[in-house]
């Protein structure tokens, strides 16, 4: 029996995916949440407490720790690791790790994780996703190069991205800076500590830097040039994601692993994610209905959206992929929801049945919080009527038919006509939602088995690069189609007029 692990460390938390790629199972499931599992590190929700609200920064020793426990976990539940035959994983984008040596040392099974690496690191903290605390070298970076930056590297100068992060430690911190020797993301940070050597990058991750030039697939001179001083030096080799990254080192035999196995150039877990709910091939979109709803899919060809609010990152099965946050997802249908006191059933089901298509035009900005697309950095809710006068019902329809043709509006630069969409995250469960993206986008909306995509999409990598197992073959095992939705192709003119006004009013 050959099995692949597939390891996700996200923000708050360390998950493991364990997969029998032959017999399309999934076998093992184990997690660490930060907060719950090690207090220690006063980081409930991820990252370490500040008083600047735009700083948010994680400590790596953290996700060391994590992991000696995920495998303890694993070790401690008879779990036959010995029968894993590759690895990969996957890491919360745009984190950087900074180290004082090119490798970390070689480590030493009587000791933990984070008490061999932590006389390593060059910077205590790793800035991380959430960080916002690089606006004036963002509007530096884009004064000097414009639209150069977003034509190149996939995006504009953006916050929470490693480019900017790096070119505010240098200036800030230049003792620090000079003692750097090697800048991990956090995907290649992990993947270096299983090998026992210094991971590349991969292409997925990586362009969410500023620094990767996706014509080359390289290092952009002269944005790293700019960047920092001698940042060329501290920065990884850049790889495809199916690269063997190394192999395991014999720190992880104590917990039944064999040392030697294929370790697999982990990425980011927006592309782990796209491999995972089985949209690495064109022509299928995937729409994350969390906290954040984001809109990812494959792309034909590398364009870029002008309006520099998508991005583009490389697709681990090959090619490039776009991803697009809207931050107010969820986060705006529970503020509806608590304003018109009603429970989720006659949210998701009720409304709907109260309501009809096109709401008689109403059309709802909800920016409850600054939102990224479009950039809007003073929150506020809009409307084209009379809020007071609005019915629960139609408020609800509102709000779901609004963020669906925003999600329209902003995927369009891609150039794709979606046939279908795959819908992951808690409000996907939402009828009503879902009938009203297939409406709007007249596509059908599929939702499927998959809870952890990026822990899954790392697993089916490790197997793909190790066993050359091919993609599609894995979609079909571990991605099958739970339950779909078919649009109301009556439906598409009015959905079709509604856009151009969604469009009028958010240009107001």
């Amino acid at each position: 029996m050959a099995l692949y692990l597939g390891i996700d460390s996200s923000t708050q938390g360390m998950k493991a995916e364990i997969i029998d790629a032959e017999n399309g199972k999934l076998v093992g499931s184990y997690a660490v949440n930060f907060g719950r599992d090690l207090p220690q590190y006063n980081s409930p929700d991820g990252f370490l407490p500040n008083s600047d609200p735009l700083v948010r920064h994680s400590d790596p020793l953290m996700w060391l720790d994590a992991m000696d426990l995920l495998f303890s976990q694993m070790k401690a539940d008879k779990f036959p690791t010995e029968t894993i035959c590759g690895i990969s994983g996957s890491g919360q984008q745009h984190g950087s790790v900074y180290l004082n040596a090119p490798v970390p040392p070689v480590l030493d099974p009587s000791k933990s994780l984070a008490e061999q690496i932590k006389p390593v690191l060059s910077r205590a903290t790793a800035p991380i996703w959430m960080d916002k605390s690089t606006r004036k070298e963002c509007e530096q970076l884009t004064a000097e190069f414009g639209a150069e930056m977003r034509l190149n590297t996939g995006s504009p100068a953006i916050e929470r991205f490693t480019g900017p992060q790096i070119r505010k430690f240098a200036v800030t911190e230049p003792e620090k800076w000079e003692n750097t020797k090697r800048i991990h993301l956090v995907s290649s940070f992990l993947c270096s500590i299983l090998c026992d050597a210094s991971a590349p990058i991969d292409y997925g991750d990586g362009a969410g830097m500023n620094l990767l030039d996706l014509h080359t697939l390289n290092w952009n001179q002269k944005f790293v040039s700019a960047t920092a001083h001698g940042l060329l030096g501290k920065l990884p080799a850049v790889a495809a994601s199916n690269r063997i990254a190394g192999r395991l080192a014999p720190y992880f035999e104590k917990y039944g692993f064999r040392a030697g196995i294929p370790v697999v150039v982990w990425s980011g877990d927006n592309p782990n994610s796209l491999i995972g709910v089985g949209a690495g091939s064109p022509g299928t979109a995937v729409i994350s209905l969390g906290t954040s709803d984001t809109f990812f899919a494959a792309m034909d060809e590398f364009v870029t959206d002008p309006e520099g609010c998508g991005h583009v990152f490389g697709n681990p099965a090959g090619g490039f992929m776009s991803l697009i946050c809207f931050t107010n997802g969820s986060l705006a249908r529970e503020k509806v929801k608590a304003m018109v006191n009603v429970d989720w059933e006659f949210f998701d089901v009720t409304s709907a049945k109260l309501t009809k298509p096109g709401n008689n035009g109403k059309l709802m900005l909800p920016y409850f919080e600054p939102e990224n697309t479009p950039l809007v950095t003073e929150p506020g809710l809009r409307t084209n009527f009379d809020l007071a006068s609005a019915k629960p019902e139609e408020l609800i329809r509102c709000i779901m038919e609004s963020q669906a043709l925003t999600m329209r509006r902003h995927s369009a630069w891609q150039g794709q006509h979606f046939k279908r969409i795959r819908v992951t995250g808690g409000a996907s469960k939402s009828p009503a939602l879902r009938q009203i993206l297939a409406d709007v986008f007249q596509a059908e909306i599929e939702t499927i088995a998959v809870r952890n995509s990026a822990g899954l999409g790392a697993a089916i990598r490790a197997a793909n690069a190790v066993a050359k197992i091919p993609f599609e073959d894995l979609y079909g095992k571990f991605c099958a189609t739970v339950e779909t939705v078919q649009p109301h192709a009556e439906l598409a003119p009015l959905y079709d007029q509604m856009l151009k006004d969604f469009s009028a009013l958010e240009t107001r």
